[in-house]
């Protein structure tokens, strides 16, 4: 039998992977020797090893996660088959969000440079709203928008109206403040902070998400822990500006999951990240650089979770007004069964005359 075996370099070159390849897969079980030699470890390969060999090759080049080539490789044809549509369905849809996200990043880039000359002075005008849904009980979430300050926030558990309502509470205390005494994104970090060592103790299962942004001359400075979410609508489309806190979207990134299959996971509401007066306190930061003829968007999952993407982008684009845009969102969230509450923010940039 062992002359009918091929040695781990024969198999390499059959393959085209790599030895070292080779005895990764054999301990992650992904592809076992045949036999390995009790006494020197050399591994040996059947040469009917080989087509699975070569569609873990082709699943690696298509940058398939090797947990997920393991889960195809144990499929029957049809079904692999469309594993691997499905897989690659998803690396499509991820590369469009890059994309998008790529020229945010690069337009934002460039506006760094130009911003301390060329910046004219910002005004915002805004509309804010919270909406109890059409299934739960109470209105957890909060919504505040003003000159300075636009925020919401999703409460969660026993007291997580309260929890919801003190997050903004605490913020709006910067909209007193004089613009330039500090640094904004400090100014609202430390508000998120009082707001969590305020909040109910981490094994109440109480808290809130956060979303906020803070005007400082023609800057935003942005604030974010959670699953509640900012967006802006420009030239180019509307781009989603922060990144969900939650298990789903780990899931999601580490590629487990699909964008598709997330809003329907037994666990979609379980956060990561969020002010439950736990230790473990740690927003995303941010600071953009705004201008004339753009439009936010601050919204719970109460609004994302059951609107689709391009619906929002093309309310946010045909409202006259930051107050009609939030009323045709939530009747949008409500058409869609408004199983959660609604916040939601909207506010738009403009030059001072």
């Amino acid at each position: 039998m062992a002359a009918e075996l091929l040695t781990i370099g024969a198999f390499a070159r059959a393959s085209r992977l790599s030895p070292k390849a080779l005895r990764l897969y054999d301990e992650l079980g992904l592809l076992r020797p045949a036999h390995v030699d009790p006494f020197n470890g050399y591994r040996h390969y059947a040469p009917a090893q080989l087509e699975r060999a070569r569609l873990v090759s082709w699943l690696r080049r298509l940058g398939m996660p090797l947990a997920r080539v393991r889960e195809v490789c144990e499929l029957p044809g049809d079904a692999a088959a469309e594993a691997v549509a499905a897989y690659w369905a998803q690396v499509e849809a991820d590369t469009a969000a890059r994309r998008e996200l790529a020229a945010f990043l690069v337009d934002q880039l460039q506006r760094k440079d130009i911003a301390m000359t060329t910046s004219p002075a910002i005004t915002l005008r805004y509309a804010a709203r919270t909406d109890r849904g059409l299934v739960r009980p109470t209105d957890q979430d909060a919504a505040y928008a003003g000159p300075r300050l636009l925020a919401v926030a999703d409460g969660f558990g026993p007291s997580g109206g309260p929890a919801a309502a003190a997050a903004i509470a605490e913020l709006r205390a910067l909209e007193a403040a004089e613009a330039t005494s500090t640094d904004p994104l400090t100014a609202l970090e430390e508000a998120a902070q009082r707001a969590n060592r305020a909040a109910p103790s981490a094994d109440e299962a109480t808290g809130s998400t956060l979303t906020a942004l803070l005007r400082s001359g023609s800057q935003l400075a942005l604030l974010h822990i959670g699953d509640s979410r900012a967006y802006v609508l420009r030239d180019s489309g509307l781009f989603r500006i922060t990144h969900d806190h939650s298990l789903v979207q780990s899931l999601v990134d580490q590629g487990r999951l699909t964008p598709e299959e997330a809003p329907s996971h037994p666990q979609r509401a379980q956060l990561l990240r969020a002010l439950d007066g736990g230790p473990e306190f740690a927003p995303d930061l941010q600071l953009l650089q705004a201008r004339p003829g753009e439009r936010y968007l601050l919204c719970t999952d109460g609004l994302y979770g059951v609107v689709p993407i391009e619906a929002l982008q093309d309310v946010l684009t045909a409202a006259t007004d930051p107050d009609q845009a939030v009323r045709d969102l939530i009747g949008l969230a409500h058409q869609a069964g408004a199983p959660d509450n609604v916040g939601c923010v909207v506010a738009d940039v403009a030059a001072v005359k």
